[in-house]
């Protein structure tokens, strides 16, 4: 956001990773709204803090961020924190379903097609003292 497009409470490090993730106009921002942008902005991988969050609702009431009231603020984080809820069931299946293959690799002994030295052997791995 540069020139005419510069969004009010916006810095140049905000404005920067707004334009990352596609918030280039006051009109995309009001077509998203606060709570979009920001998690697009947190989805991206950068670290915002709720001050952006904020600083994005003032921008949509052109008013100063810390002038957004407090019962606006809780619902912002609110919203927010329900986003980031949807976001980490995603994440724990991902992890389950690496960490599945993991377990079972490792709890069966008996597959002769797993190589000895796999990686998911364990370090008290006693497969040569096997009753076969």
């Amino acid at each position: 956001m540069s020139g005419n497009d510069k969004l009010r409470n916006i810095g140049p490090k905000s404005a920067a990773w707004l334009r990352q993730v596609g918030v280039r106009t006051q009109e995309d921002l009001h077509a998203l709204g606060a709570v979009e942008a920001y998690m697009r902005v947190k989805r991206a991988g950068f670290k915002p803090s709720l001050n952006l969050l904020y600083a994005l609702e003032g921008a949509l009431l052109d008013c100063h961020w810390q002038d957004v009231p407090d019962a606006r603020r809780s619902e912002l984080v609110l919203a927010v924190d329900a986003a980031v809820a949807q976001l980490k069931p995603s994440r724990g299946r991902a992890a389950a379903a690496v960490i599945g293959p993991v377990t079972y690799i490792a709890g069966e002994a008996e597959d002769e097609s797993a190589p000895a030295d796999s990686l998911f052997d364990s370090p008290d791995d006693t497969s040569g003292d096997r009753d076969d």
